[in-house]
């Protein structure tokens, strides 16, 4: 057996995933393990879960993938300050220690961290975009397909499109720092009071509140969009050495003040800035993918990179793009990068370094429904609840559907966890909080009292795959969560359109108020019993309560928190939010039932 580690590390979100004889079999992130929201560190505690799940150790890998060049991103990071200096000297010297330590020698910090490694082991590192690529494209359905990969920036290149076929990745045309439509995106995140590379989907949650009053100004002022979606950044309006916000002055003074505080009250402006910015990302997004169809010629789309997780453009695009079928990497971001560097090496050329392994697109994707984290047992998750003195059942499953369902129908809150944890943003099923989409009441009572988050930011619905086009317009699955479209008309209830602003918030607009957006949308994930089938059955047994085949599912933590991963980490965040009941495996726990109030917290707070 052949084994590939991938490894992404020291930006956002460090990750590790194991690729054995070209299958993926696990993935991670680091944040889940070690309770650091988005941690950056070394994931050596991913690396670990992969490989005592494969029941090996580092001396079984064949080869170690890095996601990106560490190299060549110091040289950009060192040129840029170079060429703005003096401005930026505080953060410079912040920057430079971490990267005279364990990021700059990269091969000296793997094999510390995996001292069993075989000394012949080869290290590779594909470029950034190259792993995203691989990423979008070698565990889609498609024998070929064009791919688009768009974020902040990797070593220099910001946007790459590309061709995949076979095994074959090739990148064809690429945007170059600083001129980003992910850090663009980024500095209106943190100009509205959000945290970058964690806040954008509040940004994009904000955005239908408002109108799109400044996007001839982002136009004119701040960016350059052409017709093939490239872009010029006016660069006199930001600061990219700028840790916090990324703007300075002269962006200040186009949009009416000084950046908003987190804690501070959201004004109009701010729900117009995010509208604003989201046409414009929008626009870009379809340009690029124009031009991708244009240069492949290709009838299928693969998307990665942060950007590709924004679903409201992934909607524009399955619509509106040129492309008969869109894949989206439901790991986009750059934990996803290390699976794509993991798959690069094993199907890269042998002069590469790679094994130069055959392709054979499975159906529907290669990612095992993005379940690819750490499952535990019955007896696990009782010794946990034991030790914490719990009160709890021990159901059989079918009991255990049947008492979750009807707990949800009578408008309980439910927190779910079952089998191997999701790998990437969203809980499709696996690590959720789930609720009951027909109440108006639900989406307040879960963004204050259980996720104890801003009322604004709308739930995503769970539809069983067939019945989905009866809810919404959807044209193809949504098994990720990656695509928001229209609530179906016949679904929609009329509304004052006097109401503007966040007093829209209060408007009942469907027979699903708690998943329906204020622009009548909402973020799907389609559920089918071949991919996810637990899940399925319980939103089987919901809909033949209510009648209903939707539930709100939401991610299994609360702000500022990581999602669970273990029993220990359930158990503890049911406790201290207000969630209702806990089914944890076939062990059912109801709230007023418990001995405690509050237990301590086990992960560090961190602003999300």
């Amino acid at each position: 057996m052949r084994h590939v580690l991938g490894i992404s590390a020291f930006f956002h979100d460090s990750a590790a995933t194991l690729v054995t004889e070209g299958r993926i079999v696990a993935a991670a992130q680091e944040e889940r393990f070690s309770r650091r929201k988005n941690d950056a560190r070394f994931p050596r505690h991913a690396v670990e879960f992969c490989l005592q799940h494969a029941g090996i150790d580092a001396a079984a890998l064949d080869v170690v993938a890095f996601y990106e060049k560490p190299i060549l991103k110091f040289s950009r990071t060192l040129e840029t300050f170079l060429s703005l200096a003096p401005r930026g000297m505080r953060t410079f010297t912040r920057t430079l220690p971490p990267w005279m330590g364990e990021r700059l020698n990269l091969r000296k910090t793997v094999r510390k961290f995996l001292p069993t490694l075989r000394r012949e082991c080869p290290i590779l590192f594909p470029a950034h975009h190259e792993s995203h690529a691989a990423s979008a494209f070698l565990p889609s359905p498609y024998d070929s397909a064009a791919i688009l990969t768009v974020d902040g920036v990797g070593e220099w290149a910001t946007t790459t499109i590309g061709r995949g076929r076979g095994a074959d990745v090739e990148l064809l045309e690429e945007l170059r720092f600083p001129h980003s439509l992910g850090l663009l995106y980024s500095a209106f995140t943190a100009y509205c009071g959000f945290r970058v590379n964690s806040g954008e989907y509040k940004l994009m949650g904000l955005a239908p509140y408002g109108e799109p009053a400044y996007a001839d100004l982002i136009r004119s002022e701040l960016v350059d969009l052409r017709e093939d979606g490239s872009l010029r950044l006016r660069m006199d309006c930001f600061n990219l050495l700028a840790e916090d916000h990324l703007t300075n002055d002269r962006f200040h003074g186009l949009f009416g003040g000084l950046p908003r505080n987190p804690e501070a009250p959201l004004e109009r402006r701010h729900l117009d800035l995010a509208r604003s910015i989201q046409v414009v990302t929008e626009e870009a997004m379809l340009r690029l993918a124009r031009r991708a169809h244009a240069i492949t010629g290709e009838r299928n789309l693969c998307l990665a990179g942060g950007v590709a997780l924004n679903c409201v453009a992934n909607g524009r695009l399955l619509r509106e793009g040129p492309f008969e079928s869109l894949w989206i990497q439901p790991a986009a971001g750059d934990a996803g990068g290390a699976l794509g560097a993991a798959l690069a090496a094993w199907h890269g050329s042998t002069e590469r370094g790679g094994f130069g392994g055959l392709r054979t697109p499975q159906s529907p994707d290669g990612m095992s429904g993005s379940f690819l984290g750490p499952a535990f047992t019955d007896d696990a998750i009782e010794a946990v609840l034991k030790e914490h003195g719990a009160v709890y059942e021990r159901l059989e499953r079918e009991a255990l559907l049947d008492r979750t369902a009807e707990a949800l129908a009578s408008e309980q809150v439910v927190g779910w966890v079952q089998g191997r944890m999701e790998f990437g943003p969203r809980a499709l099923g696996h690590r959720s909080i789930l609720g009951d989409p027909r109440s108006p009441r639900m989406q307040s009572v879960m963004n204050l009292k259980v996720k104890f988050r801003e009322s604004f930011r709308p739930f995503a619905p769970a539809v069983r795959a067939g019945r989905a086009a009866e809810f919404f317009d959807l044209s193809s699955p949504s098994p990720y969560m990656l695509i928001v479209a229209p609530v179906h008309p016949s679904q929609r209830i009329p509304v004052d359109p006097a109401v503007t602003g966040l007093d829209r918030l209060r408007q009942i607009r469907s027979q699903l108020p708690a998943v329906t957006h204020v622009d009548d949308s909402a973020r799907i994930q389609t559920v089918s019993p071949e991919e996810n089938p637990v899940f399925d059955a319980l939103l089987s047994r919901f809909e033949a309560r209510t009648g209903c085949p939707v539930l709100i599912n939401t991610s299994f933590n609360v702000r500022g928190e990581p999602v669970v991963c273990s029993p220990d980490d359930a158990y503890r965040c049911f406790i201290n939010s207000e969630m209702d009941a806990l089914a944890l495996g076939n062990c059912f726990l109801v709230r007023s039932r418990q001995p405690h109030r509050s237990l301590p917290r086990t992960f560090e707070a961190r602003p999300d």
